[in-house]
């Protein structure tokens, strides 16, 4: 774990019966959704969150994203996501989210089992334009950038 990626909080969160597949396991549209509950709460730390959004009409969206899924992940399982922010700039942030199942202390334990890297715009919903984002939202997480791990920024392998 990188110090910058300590600085935000794990988003925790624990698999739903209704989230596992015919294969008895965790579904692919289910680990995005844990992704997407650990971006609001990255969003809500730095500054994004809902008063933000229903303040200014601006919020962050995604405009690409990378999944890897890595092992399966069972019925009941604790979750915990570590999120790393990756950099930021006048109106786009770049970031990565590691899923890990926790262990007894509800901390990320062995390896994970999912990734995802996004990268976001900050849009003005009224115009669906880019817009700059405040300076001290991107100070924020300019601050908590960290270098990218080896796996970042890679696209899908060939066969």
């Amino acid at each position: 774990m990188t110090a910058a990626a300590g600085a935000l909080p794990l988003f925790r969160q624990t698999v739903k019966d209704e989230w596992i597949d015919y294969n008895g396991h965790l579904s692919e549209a289910y680990y995005v959704l844990v992704f997407g509950f650990a971006t609001d709460a990255l969003m809500a730390e730095t500054g994004l969150g809902p008063e933000y959004r229903e303040a200014t009409g601006c919020s962050l969206y995604t405009v690409e994203a990378h999944v890897r899924y890595l092992r399966e992940v069972d019925r009941d399982a604790e979750l915990a996501v570590r999120t790393t922010v990756l950099g930021a700039d006048t109106k786009k942030a770049r970031f990565l989210h590691e899923m890990y199942v926790a262990g007894a202390a509800g901390e990320p334990a062995g390896d994970p089992v999912a990734t995802e890297e996004l990268f976001a715009l900050h849009v003005d919903q009224a115009t669906g334009r880019s817009a700059p984002l405040p300076d001290a939202v991107r100070d924020r997480l300019t601050s908590l950038a960290a270098p990218a791990p080896e796996w970042a920024g890679r696209g899908i392998r060939e066969v």
